[in-house]
């Protein structure tokens, strides 16, 4: 088991452990115990009270943050035709098809989001085992596979801030907020935006409480309990 040092046993000591936080506490907290001398992205960690192991409880979606997460996306767009030029108008850093599946193939991953065009998807289909262990792989029902006059839309959305999230195997949703140097009401208006996604995102097959914990963290702080109910009241009306 890996031991922490004495910056991150001086950061835990400003969390009381038999707390649960409101959200806006918890966020002058975790800014508080950032230790790193580098920019550490916040976390939030959800445990979800539905079987990840039942098809119809599976929890994913996307939640478009209105400020961002602070650091420059990289976007590559499969496509063809038309479609390629009106991707390179939108901005995309890398657009193609053969070319771009042949250097993934080979171990290229330099970007953070892909995007695809319906026509593309029976070739790119076979990097499914590369890029969906790493959450790239272009999905219509997370928005990134679209028709070529909504290109520009989607590319948009990326540049913004747009996260992808999904619950894994033991049911725990991690989204990233932004970065630690955001000032408070803008991680706040993210996690908004994720809390609002993540409800909307609920399946039909789930049973009993849907969100059972909630906490925030850094990069490498500690973690710090959020107090569920204003959490789950969060709105951006």
């Amino acid at each position: 088991m890996a031991k922490h040092g004495k910056k991150y046993a001086e950061a835990t000591k400003l969390i009381d452990s038999t707390k649960a936080y409101s959200p806006q506490e918890a966020i002058e907290l975790a800014k508080k115990a950032a230790y790193t001398q580098f920019d550490e992205t916040v976390e939030l960690h959800l445990r979800m009270g539905v079987d990840p192991r039942d098809a119809e409880q599976q929890v994913r979606g996307v939640a478009l943050l209105p400020h961002g997460l602070g650091k420059e996306v990289r976007v590559l767009v499969f496509a063809q035709g038309e479609a390629v030029r009106i991707a390179e108008a939108a901005g995309a850093d890398s657009v193609g098809g053969d070319e771009f599946i042949k250097k993934i193939e080979g171990g290229w991953l330099d970007f953070d989001t892909a995007i695809a065009t319906p026509d593309m998807m029976g070739k790119v289909g076979r990097l499914g085992k590369i890029l969906g262990r790493r959450g790239l792989m272009p999905n219509p029902k997370s928005g990134t596979v679209v028709a070529a006059n909504d290109l520009s839309r989607a590319i948009g959305e990326a540049r913004q801030g747009r996260v992808e999230f999904r619950l894994d195997r033991s049911a725990i949703i991690h989204v990233p907020l932004g970065k630690v140097s955001f000032e408070d009401d803008k991680l706040m208006g993210n996690l908004t935006a994720v809390m609002e996604a993540v409800m909307k995102a609920k399946p039909a097959g789930a049973k009993g409480q849907y969100v059972k914990t909630a906490s925030l963290a850094t990069t490498m702080g500690p973690g710090i309990r959020l107090d569920l109910k204003p959490v789950l009241s969060l709105t951006s009306g």
